[in-house]
């Protein structure tokens, strides 16, 4: 039976930065999916772990899934052989039909997290290395506060107990109060005066913090050219190439974030904090959204130039990505791709390409991006599109499986969080992934960023390597970190 999906609506609007920094900046599991940044007409979602929490990871190399409730500690804790998407879809089934308009309109509400690479790798068969993070990890959110930046409107909304489960009257009634609690006190938090967030900044080290690049540029051009030789037999049409960068540095997860939303704004930004481990995002490419009706669609970004102060010189970088022959092969190879993804869950027929070759505008770069949509086959479920889709097309290469396998031997390190993809999967049969790109991964050991590119037969390496730089400037400004010279 599914649960029913409560909203109240306050009568004032609040800054989420703000509510972040006063409510969840310090909580050691706490998820902001932030759409508002870079555009005025995004959702936001904050929420936070509480009591009842679950909270699910997965290492591939065990092929194991591990539950617990970190908010109460060990108890509970199991770790079991499992597929992580199996124990996603257990919490899932039976909530996904019969919620009405209610969940819709009161915001997305179910697991909120991240795919590593890894798991994708896997998925296809590729021999994968141990990262140093979870190659999936997703909380299960029931409550939460929905920002409508476009209407200028804040709710909350949150799933009311399961009447069906092994807690009993006695139980469903104390979970049942501590809701409405949550509700009664986050509606007076939020409708008393909040300090407005300022200008955020990152702590900074008293000096520069040590960076090492996973690939030296000399390295990395070596790579680009085998890259090049392995296109030319004809193993590959596209590679995307990349490199990690490691930041001796371990700052506080939800002042950095602030930091990295201030210059780097975008539209799939967001902030994962699950215990020692922290995905700070400025990605602005989406991987998957899927509405409730069923619509899927995915937007793969390829074709890069940096943006210019002078708008003569900004216009003319525009331009020079729009008419890149390139550029515009790397992104058709990567559409094909993704059509070819999506039409094993769709509807025949369905797959279409709305836009193509598109230039979106950022802080820091020019994007080439494309959408394909499709129909969503009944009886497929969300979770079966990403199966079918990930790792995303435009951080592997084509043909998936080739590419993949070439990167695996030239990269010599696991990518992570990095290239995966995060957001959420809700109740209600919906999703909205966004890419792990223009992200900083925080762990114990310190920060890291990834970056790369797409490697075709026109490639030439002197470019190729400053499009990593381009991509992982910003980010090392945030950490305080110095970019070295170009070699």
């Amino acid at each position: 039976m599914p649960r029913r999906v409560r909203t109240r609506s306050l009568p004032e609007w609040r800054d989420p930065g703000a509510v972040f920094r006063a409510w969840f900046a310090d909580a050691p599991y706490a998820v902001w999916l932030d759409g508002g940044a870079e555009a005025a007409s995004g959702v936001s979602v904050l929420a936070s772990a509480h009591a009842g929490s679950e909270f699910v990871t997965a290492d591939v190399a065990s092929g194991t899934v591990t539950r617990s409730m970190p908010m109460r500690g060990d108890d509970g804790e199991a770790t079991v052989e499992a597929s992580v998407f199996e124990v996603l879809a257990e919490r899932l089934q039976g909530m996904t039909s019969g919620l009405g308009q209610a969940a819709r309109v009161g915001g997305p509400l179910g697991w909120f997290g991240w795919f590593g690479y890894e798991l994708g790798a896997r998925l296809s068969g590729v021999a994968v290395e141990a990262a140093d993070t979870p190659d999936a990890a997703f909380l299960f959110v029931d409550r939460a506060i929905v920002f409508d930046h476009g209407a200028r409107s804040l709710r909350l909304v949150w799933l009311e107990p399961d009447p069906t489960g092994e807690a009993g009257e006695a139980g469903e009634a104390e979970v049942a109060a501590d809701v409405r609690a949550w509700a009664d006190a986050m509606s007076a938090a939020l409708q008393s005066p909040l300090e407005a967030a300022p200008a955020a900044a990152a702590a900074r080290a008293a000096a520069a913090p040590a960076v090492r690049w996973r690939h030296d540029p000399r390295a990395y051009a070596s790579l680009i050219a085998e890259c090049k030789a392995a296109i030319l037999r004809g193993d590959a049409y596209q590679l995307c190439l990349t490199n990690r960068i490691d930041v001796d540095v371990r700052p506080d997860p939800g002042e950095t974030y602030l930091a990295l939303r201030a210059s780097s704004p975008s539209h799939h930004a967001g902030y994962l904090r699950f215990g020692a481990f922290a995905l700070l995002s400025a990605s602005p490419e989406q991987f998957l959204h899927v509405d409730p009706d069923g619509l899927v669609s995915t937007k793969p970004m390829k074709g890069t130039r940096p943006r210019s102060a002078d708008p003569a010189r900004d216009a003319a970088l525009r331009r020079e990505l729009l008419e890149s022959e390139k550029e515009q092969a790397e992104n058709l190879m990567i559409v094909d791709l993704m059509r070819n993804d999506l039409g094993r869950i769709a509807e025949l027929g369905s797959v279409s390409v709305p836009s193509l070759l598109d230039v979106e505008e950022y802080a820091h770069v020019h994007q080439l991006v494309s959408t394909v949509t499709a129909r969503l086959r009944h009886p497929l479920t969300a979770l079966d599109v990403v199966q079918a889709a990930f790792p995303a097309g435009s951080m592997t290469g084509a043909p998936k499986h080739s590419a993949m396998t070439i990167l695996h031997e030239l990269e010599r390190g696991p990518r992570g969080v990095y290239s995966g993809a995060f957001g959420y999967l809700g109740i209600d049969g919906s999703a909205d992934l966004a890419m792990v790109i223009r992200s900083i991964v925080l762990t114990p050991d310190g920060a890291s960023i990834g970056t790369g590119g797409g490697i075709t037969a026109l490639s030439v390496a002197d470019e190729e390597i400053e499009e990593t730089r381009v991509k992982a400037r910003a980010l090392l400004a945030v950490l305080g970190a110095a970019m070295p010279p170009a070699e």
